[in-house]
């Protein structure tokens, strides 16, 4: 069993689709950075830079007999659990490495300037001079475009970021392109990129993996900590 610790975010949902796409058994335990709960001293002992996601693998590394391993970072955990499983991680060594170059590209690039460009966008405070907020998202939005352009470039020769296979490089890269619309970008100028988001979204573990934590679930958790607190 895997403890999943996470939020209804892009990099959270990258752990929560590989679990669903592994079919592994998980434990889900929100932890709503709403509410600052990345910073409780409890969840800081998982993740000492208190972000989302991060998983406990009961079972550890070296099978039922190992010490629980405590894992943090998203393309970790998407390595960890590539190679547990077997899956999403090509056995021939180029295409292995090609899969981890389009993961470090999505660590890297993707998430940062997606994350940023959302930010100036939708989340900035309100005494933030406009210079400022322009500023960011003329730089970051910039970035979005030439990193969709990148994609749509590379999946004009491969079926998927890796290749001909589906991998850990998809799987961390979706649920950002997910957000197509939150930066008003038109999928239909980047066609290979639009086939291949539709192709995967189809996925029934995209879905799932989506979808977690579900809005019940954290109002759920909300009127929990609520009853903790009083």
């Amino acid at each position: 069993m895997i403890d999943l610790y996470t939020y209804r975010t892009s990099n959270g949902r990258k752990a929560s689709i590989m679990l669903e796409e592994c079919g592994l058994d998980y434990a889900l335990h929100i932890v709503d950075i709403t509410r600052g709960e990345q910073g409780e001293p409890a969840f800081r002992i998982i993740n000492p830079n208190g972000r989302i996601p991060a998983i406990v693998d009961r079972e550890g590394a070296g099978g039922p007999d190992s010490a629980p391993l405590v894992l943090f970072e998203s393309g970790a955990i998407l390595l960890y659990l590539a190679q547990k499983t077997g899956l999403f991680l090509p056995e021939d060594e180029k295409d292995r490495w090609r899969a981890i170059q389009w993961l470090m590209c999505q660590m890297g690039g993707v998430g940062p300037n997606f994350g940023q460009a959302f930010h100036f966008l939708h989340q900035h405070p309100e005494d933030v001079p406009d210079e400022a907020i322009e500023y960011g998202r003329s730089r970051y939005g910039a970035e979005v475009t030439r990193l969709c352009n990148v994609m749509n470039a590379r999946l004009a020769e491969v079926a998927f970021l890796a290749g001909d296979d589906y991998s850990v490089a998809d799987i961390a890269t979706y649920p950002w392109v997910a957000l197509h619309k939150w930066f008003d970008l038109d999928l239909a100028a980047l066609p290979h990129l639009r086939r291949w988001y539709d192709e995967i979204k189809t996925r029934p573990a995209i879905r799932r993996g989506m979808d977690v934590p579900t809005r019940d679930q954290i109002e759920h958790h909300a009127n929990d900590h609520k009853g903790e607190k009083s």
